[in-house]
Parts: C-alpha cells; structure tokens; sequence
C-alpha cells in the first residue's frame, strides 16, 4: 500500500521560498500567478492491505515526525 503525504505551511505563515519564486515567474512572464506556496510531499511504502490502519498509522507518524505541526498543515492519500 501506497500512503502519499503532502505538507505545506498554513496560511498566515511566511513561505519566503513561495514568495521568491513567485517573484521570479512574474520576472519571467508568467503575471497570472496569484500566489505561490511550496511545500514537500512525502511517499511511503507501507506493508499492511489494512487502509485503515495505514491511514492511523501514517497519521501518527506526521504528528510525531514528518509535519511540524504548530506551522504545517498535511494531508494524507492512501493507495
């Protein structure tokens, strides 16, 4: 089973890498942006059929580890 784990900053947070190249698209022609955020995405091979508890576990594993939670928001895919 597939989990697919994507982490971004909230809103209201200061993504200076957002801005940056939000920046260097306009620079370059691209003025229909309106904003740009940049996040990670994190994929897992998980050893279980069980979706359930792949979607619990991987939960558990982004509140400890993978997202800084007081900053970053996830959400979690399970294929």
């Amino acid at each position: 089973m597939t989990a697919i784990v994507n982490v971004f900053l909230k809103e209201g947070v200061l993504d200076p890498q957002g801005k940056a190249a939000h920046h260097a698209l306009d620079s370059l022609g691209f003025t229909g942006v309106k904003d740009v955020r940049i996040g990670k995405q994190i994929i897992l091979q998980l050893d279980t059929d069980d979706k359930a508890k792949a979607e619990a576990e991987v939960k558990e594993m982004c509140e400890t580890l993978l997202a800084n939670t007081v900053i970053e928001d996830y959400t979690i895919e399970i294929n």
